[in-house]
């Protein structure tokens, strides 16, 4: 099944750190890179670079979470820091499919990507069919630079 996968990264070699979680996923595709002022919990942390990938894959929505994890870990994450801080690399799981799933740790589609404009930009690029116009318009404020 295809998934899309949002990647974030603030801390390091932004767009090397991008590139590699693309290729550990196995990404079919990946959008443009995005510049995004940060933006929840904490606002005092550098610019994060952010992008969409596509994979395909048969795990399950937890088994999908925990390979993230594996991945995010290998590339610098370390556990337990503080949530929404500055991190070498983030990897969220927008869509699964046309599954929908909700577990204490996760929920798909991601409980956030109607609000995120720098989720809701590289998704159109890959799947446009995936995003609703309407939602796009209401997150344009939302200050979103898109990369060469």
């Amino acid at each position: 099944m295809i998934a899309y996968l949002g990647l974030g990264s603030n801390v390091g070699d932004r767009r090397g750190n991008l590139l590699a979680a693309a290729e550990a996923l196995g990404a079919l595709r990946m959008s443009s890179v995005y510049e995004t002022a940060p933006q929840g919990e904490v606002l005092d942390q550098p610019d994060f670079l952010n992008a969409v990938v596509e994979i395909e894959t048969d795990l399950s929505p937890e088994e999908l979470l925990a390979h993230c994890k594996r991945i995010e870990s290998e590339l610098g994450r370390q556990a337990g820091g503080v949530r929404h801080g500055p991190r070498p690399i983030d990897i969220d799981i927008l869509l699964l499919g046309e599954v929908e799933y909700e577990s204490d740790r996760l929920r798909i589609p991601h409980r956030d990507l109607e609000n995120r404009r720098f989720v809701l930009e590289p998704l159109l690029e890959l799947a446009p069919e995936r995003v609703d116009e309407a939602r796009l318009a209401a997150v344009r404020d939302q200050p979103v630079e898109r990369l060469p």
